[in-house]
């Protein structure tokens, strides 16, 4: 019975999503939602301070070599000074929460709601769940300066060539990318560079890119980045929007 009413849930999803347009009340309500989520995810993590996002997959647990490595990532993120955004669950993103939560630092995540309920793990000190995957994905991005992948699936999938599409693209720019784990991302950088050899993209465009299975690598190649680029202005809570920095 359980197992049917997930499919159930997911025909009704992709129904939606397959029916196209729908009344104009209807598309109205629905870009109303968007609208409402975005404003809300800025409030909510508009203190939050400079980021450095870890993505990652939900099914590493606690004794995985990934998930020590993300929660080391999380340790040094706090010990620069910048917050640790992940997608608020379990994995990889606790891992990396974890670090900088219990090394005294700034943990921040922008949680799922999805059909069997992705939980939010206990190591931050802010985060918001989402209803719509592009919201969520927008708010990963925006206030980050650097970007940790470790391995995953179709998820981290999406949010790696995301990132990477709007750096090829001019839409950020200098931002470093870490991929972590040499043996899972390989053949993918061999695909990477294939579309180099083939004229898609450009040599240029995997300069920000590093491979490694070292956190210190890691961390050296984003710190040689925040040195030249990064830039923030103090932000301070305006009375009259109701805003609180301690979030």
């Amino acid at each position: 019975m359980e197992t049917k009413g997930r499919n159930k849930t997911t025909a009704v999803k992709e129904n939606i999503y397959l029916e196209g347009p729908r009344s104009r009340g209807y598309e109205l309500r629905f870009a109303w939602k968007v609208f409402y989520e975005l404003i809300a995810a800025t409030r909510a993590l508009y203190f939050i301070g400079p980021c450095i996002t870890v993505f990652g997959s939900a099914r590493f647990k606690e004794d995985h070599e990934y998930y020590k490595s993300a929660q080391e990532f999380g340790k040094q993120i706090a010990a620069i000074g910048f917050t640790t955004m992940t997608g608020g669950g379990p994995g990889i993103m606790e891992a990396a929460n974890r670090g900088a939560f219990e090394a005294g630092g700034r943990s921040a995540g922008c949680n799922i709601k999805l059909p069997f309920e992705q939980a939010h793990n206990p190591y931050m000190h802010t985060w918001m769940t989402f209803n719509f995957f592009f919201t969520r994905k927008t708010m990963l991005i925006k206030y980050s300066y650097a970007f940790v992948i470790m391995p995953g699936g179709f998820g981290t999938m999406d949010e790696l060539f995301a990132t990477l599409t709007l750096i090829q693209t001019g839409t950020i720019s200098g931002f470093p990318i870490v991929l972590f784990g040499k043996e899972f991302y390989e053949p993918l950088m061999d695909v990477m560079h294939t579309m180099a050899t083939k004229g898609t993209i450009s040599e240029q465009d995997m300069s920000l890119v590093l491979l490694t299975d070292n956190v210190k690598d890691g961390m050296d190649h984003i710190n040689k980045y925040l040195q030249t680029n990064y830039t923030i202005q103090p932000r301070k809570p305006k009375w009259w929007l109701f805003e609180n920095k301690a979030g």
